[in-house]
């Protein structure tokens, strides 16, 4: 992985924070809008490591296939990605 390894771990584990504060939300029987919106944020949280890795596999895996010539396999892996996010 080329991506900013401090950076997404610091990312994930904060969307784990989150995720355990959510899980006792729910146990604790809390209101659904705080919860929703603490759902929201992590999302959002997740969307951004997802975004830097993304990033990052594109400047150097993506890039460094177009210049080896390979990168039909490449770019099939993010069109692939992108379906994904737009569902």
């Amino acid at each position: 992985m080329k991506a900013d390894r401090d950076k997404i771990t610091r990312l994930l584990k904060t969307a784990r924070g989150q995720m355990d504060g959510i899980l006792k939300m729910v146990e604790e029987d809390r209101y659904c809008v705080d919860i929703s919106n603490q759902l929201l944020a992590t999302e959002s949280i997740l969307r951004k490591a997802n975004k830097e890795i993304i990033r990052a596999h594109m400047s150097h895996c993506v890039k460094d296939a177009f210049e080896t010539g390979d990168a039909e396999e490449k770019v099939d892996e993010i069109i692939a990605i992108l379906d994904k996010m737009s569902k």
